[in-house]
């Protein structure tokens, strides 16, 4: 997972994560401020996503995957700029933006005011980006942000996910992916599903019927 605060650093950093053995996929994290462009996220505007997209791409030979923030207001514009920009794939959502205030000092908790909020809150938020970016886009997708069960990762799946990361809930239960991975058996059994793979983007195709 790779990120920068400006195009250069992102293009030099990919390049070294591309030139070493031991990287099979670059995830380029465009939640970060573009710091020649008064702060402005890159992932807020579709077109430094573009930008940072086709110039990583230029020194990549391994996958790329665009890493979305969810504080947009049209994540389908940003996740277009990324596949025009070459993209192999997305992964989304990154972090919600947050806060909360300590009643007995009456002020901010974190030290920067705000931060990511992530874990099960976020979850029907990632599924609404990861349908609506299915429905935009060509590319594969991985989906993240607060998937804690099997349940969780087939409804993922269901809405267009190829695969799924796991984070916060490993803060919680250490064990939390092993448990996910052996509980999916007995649950794609129980709904009548074989493969899983063909369940990918399947909620859309009931809509459409």
């Amino acid at each position: 997972n790779i990120s920068g605060f400006s195009l250069d650093e992102y293009v030099t950093c990919c390049a070294k994560a591309d030139a070493s053995p031991y990287t099979d996929l670059i995830e380029v994290n465009v939640s970060c401020p573009n710091v020649h462009h008064g702060g402005m996220s890159f992932g807020t505007d579709p077109h430094m996503v573009y930008d940072v997209t086709r110039a990583v791409k230029e020194v990549c030979r391994k996958p790329v995957y665009m890493k979305l923030s969810p504080n947009v207001t049209d994540i389908v514009s940003i996740a277009q700029a990324c596949e025009e920009g070459g993209a192999d794939g997305l992964s989304l959502i990154n972090t919600l933006m947050g806060m909360r205030i300590d009643l007995k000092k009456r002020a901010p908790v974190l030290a920067n005011t705000t931060g990511g909020l992530s874990g099960p809150a976020v979850f029907p938020v990632a599924l609404r980006m990861v349908w609506q970016v299915y429905e935009a886009v060509h590319l594969p997708i991985i989906g993240m942000g607060g998937i804690q069960s099997a349940e969780d990762v087939l409804e993922m799946m269901l809405a267009g996910a190829t695969a799924v990361q796991v984070g916060a809930a490993n803060l919680v239960n250490p064990f939390a992916c092993q448990e996910i991975i052996d509980s999916l058996p007995g649950l794609m059994e129980r709904l009548g599903i074989q493969e899983i793979n063909e369940i990918i983007g399947g909620a859309h195709r009931w809509e459409k019927m």
